[in-house]
């Protein structure tokens, strides 16, 4: 199996959607290496990044159900290195 490393960037803007994005980032956890979060409570809205292992088509769906989450907007940075298990 082919995995890649990234970065899963979040902003989240309507503290409502809380819930649901955290629901799918329990659902992916075996894949999260890290996760930091900073409340930027001037502008009223966190910043999360999530540091992930997993295979990229797991990556892009991760990214891509935290982004179609109302109020959440998400995208990924890639490592250009494939690690090879």
């Amino acid at each position: 199996m082919e995995t890649r490393v990234a970065v899963i960037g979040i902003i989240l803007e309507k503290p409502d959607s809380v819930e649901k994005m955290n629901a799918v980032i329990h659902e992916y956890s075996e894949y999260i290496v890290g996760r930091m979060g900073i409340p930027y409570r001037q502008k009223g809205i966190n910043i999360i990044s999530i540091a992930v292992d997993a295979p990229q088509d797991i990556i892009s769906a991760f990214s891509g159900k935290i982004g179609r989450i109302e109020g959440v907007t998400a995208k990924a940075a890639y490592s250009n290195y494939i690690f090879k298990e």
